[in-house]
């Protein structure tokens, strides 16, 4: 097992800015009812842009950050790779397309929403996003081996939030400064020299 100060593995980055557009246009396209299985295959295991460590770094500051988790990200990620024009280009990827569906399919769902056929396709999708949010999850635990808290630490951590939130029905907001709050922590004392 490596020690948290190793060198992590090398990344590639994308070529041009055009790249990074197309890419985040397709995550976005992509993405219906649910984007971090999607991204953490594209960024992670396709293009190579991002380790696991590094997508979960990011993807947990992406999620703290206020509005949608995926946009955080992308402007995080473009801005990593090409500054303030790589966040801005990384943005319009994930919106302008998306935008356009949307539209669209809300003059489609206006029409039809009535239909117990269209309800009964939105609550099968809600079962298919669950469904790809616990396999990622899944998916990335083998990288919490490197995680200054260990993969005991982090699944008490996960086991906990899952409990105050679902259970518990504790404010998300106030789950989150307690839970990450003590991590960090926790974290910074396993770290700190």
């Amino acid at each position: 097992m490596s020690s948290p100060a190793a060198t992590p593995p090398t990344t590639e980055r994308p070529a041009s800015l055009w790249e990074v557009f197309t890419s985040f246009t397709g995550l976005a396209l992509q993405g219906f009812g649910g984007v971090l299985a999607v991204v953490q295959r594209e960024m992670v295991e396709k293009r190579r842009w991002l380790t696991k460590e590094e997508f979960i770094e990011e993807w947990a500051v992406a999620q703290i950050m206020p509005g949608p988790n995926v946009v955080n990200l992308s402007l995080m990620l473009g801005a990593r790779w090409f500054g303030l024009r790589g966040a801005l280009t990384a943005l319009a990827g994930m919106l302008v397309c998306p935008l356009l569906v949307v539209l669209a399919l809300a003059l489609v769902y206006a029409r039809f929403a009535a239909d117990p056929h269209v309800a009964g396709a939105l609550r099968g999708m809600g079962a298919v996003a669950a469904g790809l949010v616990t396999a990622t999850g899944i998916k990335l635990v083998p990288a919490l081996a490197r995680n200054p808290l260990g993969q005991g630490l982090c699944a008490l951590f996960g086991v906990a939030t899952f409990v105050a939130v679902a259970w518990l029905r504790l404010p998300l907001v106030a789950v989150l400064l307690v839970a990450g709050g003590l991590a960090c922590v926790v974290a910074w004392r396993r770290i700190a020299p």
